[in-house]
């Protein structure tokens, strides 16, 4: 099981960014399966129907989508329109409506049209994903630095600048093993 990065737990879309990784034997996909991505949604309290290929690739399109957003952020530049699209066609695909409860108190829930339907889990992604780079998340999103990686954390302290520890100490170990060539290759030869 990998790390979560920094913020995950605070936003599906963050988390759902991330499925996409890059590991030890190439390009990982945690989504790539239905029964997968059933089991990620549920992990993230959404609804999880019956998947079949083509819902598949309509959460690969959000992820895609999204994934320009956090990269557009962190780069300080506009996403592509086809993005912005995806994300926006993708919050309206469900109606969902602020509703008032009292279980101990006043709490408002936000409660979908079409319950347990993926339109509803996809338009909680999306609805999540416009939170974070319209609120106050959207400056802390940020790439993690380390060679290879493609996941995005949200940057609350700052010295941080990779997405886990295994980053961070792989970046380490390069940079350790770059100074040992160099030591190794500036000490004088034998006399």
């Amino acid at each position: 099981m990998v790390t979560a990065a920094p913020g995950e737990e605070r936003s599906p879309a963050l988390a759902l960014v991330n499925t996409r990784r890059l590991g030890a034997g190439g390009e990982v996909d945690d989504l790539a399966e239905p029964h997968a991505t059933a089991e990620w949604l549920r992990r993230h309290e959404l609804p999880a129907a019956s998947l079949d290929t083509d819902d598949l690739g309509r959460v690969a399109d959000l992820r895609a989508a999204v994934r320009e957003l956090l990269a557009a952020l962190a780069e300080d530049r506009s996403p592509a329109a086809a993005a912005l699209e995806s994300v926006n066609a993708a919050a309206r695909a469900d109606a969902a409506a602020p509703q008032l409860t009292w279980p101990s108190g006043p709490h408002r829930e936000w409660r979908s049209s079409s319950p347990g339907s993926l339109e509803e889990a996809l338009a909680a992604l999306a609805r999540d994903a416009i939170d974070v780079v319209t609120g106050d998340l959207g400056p802390l999103v940020r790439p993690c630095e380390a060679h290879g990686c493609v996941r995005f954390f949200f940057r609350e302290h700052a010295r941080r600048r990779w997405c886990s520890t295994t980053c961070g100490d792989r970046v380490r170990a390069a940079r350790h093993q770059r100074l040992v060539v160099e030591q190794r290759e500036s000490a004088p030869g034998p006399v």
